[in-house]
């Protein structure tokens, strides 16, 4: 029997993009509580699952509390920029762990980690048993995963036909390997991230200079950095290759996998869990 595909939920990604993207405001029956998060977080789970991965064993990731904690020792200025956003969609956390505890989906939160990073090592473990992976998420970061075989990125709030990516299309859309995308981050920037990268280096021109799967030492003693842009590469090497360390992914943080390999069985309505869980 074929292993058992894993499809891994980037659980706070998820949870904003419900609560804030939302086309209507869920409440209690009595409207006294804001429900929004934990519903859509149901919902659209079920949904992705029914669609893309009926016969995948779903694991959710949360970011740990202290999870940026390392990288920002690195770069205080790392996320820095996230320091006045609303956090609001942290008060259903509480409820959309109930829910998930209660439609049996397990779900994994270290305290010292990002949860990218937790992705990245279960990834890395599922690959290693030669398990399929579909990451659900739609930060970027992510797709330097596709560099492990049998990977692929799921991300339901793209137009239909970009919904799934897989190596091919980093190449074919980004102009880089998998394996290059924090070199490509890093000289483009992540605003979400608070990292600036260099200015006026774009995408196009990141991927020109990467071209050939080389990495930024290659790009730094190459005939490839000229004028003003070349320049100002060369002058950010030291910032640049500290902005990679920051959006390389951890593949190797301490945890314990979920017990068990079967596939999720059809997860019930959102409306279904809230009453389950006593909500409404």
């Amino acid at each position: 029997m074929p292993p058992t595909p894993v499809l891994l939920v980037d659980g706070h990604h998820l949870l904003y993009r419900c609560y804030f993207g939302f086309p209507a405001r869920i409440t209690s029956r009595d409207r006294t509580r804001d429900l929004t998060g934990v519903f859509g977080f149901l919902a659209l789970l079920r949904k992705a699952h029914m669609a893309h991965a009926a016969d995948h064993q779903i694991v959710v990731v949360f970011d740990g509390e202290h999870g940026s904690a390392a990288r920002t020792q690195a770069d205080p200025a790392y996320k820095a920029n996230r320091a006045e956003a609303d956090h609001s969609p942290i008060q259903s956390l509480p409820d959309t762990k109930n829910g998930l505890d209660l439609v049996g989906v397990p779900w994994i939160e270290i305290d010292t980690a990002e949860g990218d990073d937790v992705i990245a090592t279960l990834t890395a473990v599922a690959s290693e048993a030669d398990r399929p992976v579909l990451v659900m998420s739609g930060d970027k970061d992510l797709l330097q995963l596709l560099d492990r075989p049998r990977t692929r990125v799921l991300n339901t709030a793209a137009k239909s036909d970009r919904q799934i990516t897989t190596p091919a299309d980093v190449l074919d859309r980004g102009g880089v390997l998998p394996r290059q995308w924090p070199d490509f981050r890093a000289l483009t920037g992540d605003p979400a991230d608070n990292i600036t990268g260099v200015r006026g280096v774009g995408p196009a021109t990141a991927a020109r200079l990467l071209s050939g799967g080389i990495g930024l030492e290659e790009v730094f003693s190459s005939d490839r950095l000229s004028g003003a842009i070349g320049q100002r590469v060369l002058n950010c090497r030291q910032d640049l290759l500290r902005w990679r360390e920051l959006i390389r992914l951890d593949h190797k943080v301490p945890l314990t996998p979920p017990t068990g390999t079967e596939p999720t069985p059809e997860l019930p309505p959102a409306a279904r869990v809230l009453d389950g869980l006593r909500l409404w």
